[in-house]
């Protein structure tokens, strides 16, 4: 419920990130995006070569290592396994792994190391969009504790909610003035921190089926 609910606000607003709330929620295993799970290097043949942790170069001919396919998402992200994400921390992580893997510091080099450099980059990608908003977050969250919700899956609304979102759509098509628009823009926000905090709440206590209900 709370993802149909905060993704119908957010779109009323506008807030939304492009391209993540129809997106379908990601798979926890990168598998797809992996190379091998050996635990040589495949330039050098050196032991401890895949990566460990942070370790995505071989530490003997610091060739770049295929993904680490049973890494999930906040562990790439080095985040807590918590519906509560550090957005600013977050950031800073992306901005750190593109720096180290983005296929443009790869031009020069095999092109095995650029086919990895592209997996590497995409999966950071992913994670990154899929653990900044909290619909996409939330998701994976669930998948990660075997519970899945269908793409499409329809929630019916409650008629209090329902009312809500009717007055903020008429309130939108009334406002004439950008004070108008912000003042609507914060009555979303605080929707959303409501809805956020009591999905929240349900993960804390460690349950996966309290969150699908509150959602």
């Amino acid at each position: 419920m709370w993802g149909r609910r905060t993704g119908t606000l957010l779109r009323v607003s506008g807030l939304w990130p492009t391209g993540v709330l129809r997106r379908r929620p990601l798979n926890c295993n990168a598998a797809s995006l992996a190379g091998s799970n050996s635990l040589r290097c495949w330039n050098c043949g050196g032991l401890e070569g895949p990566l460990r942790g942070d370790r995505f170069f071989c530490p003997q001919c610091r060739a770049l290592q295929p993904p680490d396919p049973t890494q999930d998402y906040f562990s790439l992200m080095d985040c807590n396994r918590s519906f509560r994400v550090d957005t600013a921390k977050l950031q800073h992580r992306y901005q750190q792994l593109q720096r180290l893997v983005h296929p443009d510091f790869f031009s020069q080099k095999s092109q095995t190391e650029k086919d990895f450099s592209e997996k590497h980059s995409t999966l950071v990608n992913d994670a990154y969009k899929t653990l900044l908003a909290p619909l996409s977050r939330g998701l994976y969250l669930l998948k990660l504790r075997g519970v899945e919700i269908p793409e499409g899956t329809d929630y019916e609304m409650d008629s209090q909610f329902l009312m809500e979102i009717m007055e903020i759509n008429e309130k939108l098509a009334e406002a004439q003035s950008e004070t108008a628009m912000k003042e609507i823009e914060s009555i979303v926000r605080a929707k959303q921190k409501e809805l956020t905090d009591s999905v929240s709440r349900a993960f804390e206590g460690g349950l996966a089926e309290p969150a699908v209900e509150t959602w």
